[in-house]
């Protein structure tokens, strides 16, 4: 081949690849729940035509795909894939699988759960699961009505996903039924490792509030129906699960073998083993809890090693992307084909 025919298609190959990467536009949107007097910051992910600002450039601890700040809403409507963050992480925790599914056509929309985020700690909102899914349904609603934003969704097309704490989110959205009294029974004896979280360490001693234990006894409903596919990663209050004979939408469960925070036996197996027909996978090998956790920057992994260093066998980019492949091609295929 000649040398100039070369380069002109690598040229060409390089423009395709520029043109084929999805940008992402990205805003953040404050709600609040009067009800439950619960604000809830909400940061949307989506496909946007505009161009990368300058802007975005700005210092974080994380590793990052850069977004449009406030970039133009995609014209189209398209499904929507909700992520609820793990016990004291954020909104942002998930990123890199936000990302991923933006770059196969879906909007997505993660929220910070109030008192249970790592700038914003309440010991009772550490410990009542009740609230979370009810946050979720908030919010979807509040963006279905939300002028310019509900415009971009399909209401018909809604997922969830969510990691640890919001891995339970999800099943108690899709149906799930828990034993709560029986949950909290469970953290003061068999199960201390379990509650004692290092996002607040200590958490075990309000186990008793009787505010806790009176919704404990009778909490509200939990079920969505306008969600029609749930994917859970590493998911936790799986001894408090009963059944399933609620669950009808599919659901994928992933779970991670030396996962100490969650570990699989009770919780990731528990649920699979519990909900018929459920998708299961579990990472092998020293693959963790916090490996889940966006990827950080050398110092804030120096800074807090707990959450971002990882086994020296295990690469967090290659599981988060093992992570990405399972989750959209599990969204494409209940929400879009």
């Amino acid at each position: 081949m000649h040398r100039s025919t070369y380069i002109t298609l690598l040229i060409a190959l390089f423009n395709h690849t520029i043109c084929a990467q999805t940008l992402i536009g990205e805003r953040t949107v404050r709600f609040k729940d009067e009800k439950r007097n619960r604000p809830l910051v909400t940061e949307i992910w989506y496909p946007t035509t505009d161009t990368l600002k300058q802007s975005d450039k700005a210092f974080s601890p994380f590793t990052r795909a850069y977004t449009v700040r406030d970039g133009k809403l995609p014209t189209a409507k398209l499904p929507l894939i909700m992520i609820s963050h793990g016990t004291g992480g954020s909104r942002l925790s998930l990123e890199w699988l936000a990302d991923a599914l933006v770059q196969k056509g879906f909007i997505v929309a993660a929220v910070d759960h109030w008192g249970n985020t790592y700038d914003h700690k309440i010991a009772l909102e550490f410990l009542k699961p009740w609230e979370r899914p009810r946050d979720i349904s908030f919010v979807i609603g509040s963006l279905l009505t939300q002028p310019d934003i509900k415009d971009m969704i399909d209401p018909g097309k809604i997922g969830m996903a969510g990691f640890s704490f919001g891995g339970y989110t999800a099943i108690a959205l899709a149906g799930g039924k828990f034993d709560f009294l029986s949950l909290l029974n469970y953290y003061k004896t068999i199960g201390r490792n379990e509650i004692n979280v290092p996002e607040f360490p200590g958490i075990s001693k309000y186990l008793d509030d009787k505010d806790l234990l009176a919704v404990a006894k009778n909490p509200p409903p939990l079920y969505d129906k306008r969600i029609r596919a749930f994917f859970a990663i590493s998911p936790a209050l799986g001894p408090g699960f009963v059944t399933d004979k609620d669950i009808t939408a599919p659901v994928y469960i992933v779970g991670s073998q030396s996962d100490s925070m969650a570990p699989v036996k009770t919780n990731a197996l528990r649920y699979h083993q519990l909900i018929k027909g459920s998708l299961y996978y579990i990472n092998p090998g020293k693959i963790g809890h916090y490996v889940m956790l966006q990827e950080a920057i050398d110092d804030v992994k120096k800074e807090a090693p707990t959450y971002f260093t990882d086994d020296a066998s295990v690469s967090r980019h290659q599981v988060h992307l093992k992570m990405d492949s399972l989750a959209v091609g599990f969204f494409v295929k209940n929400l879009k084909e």
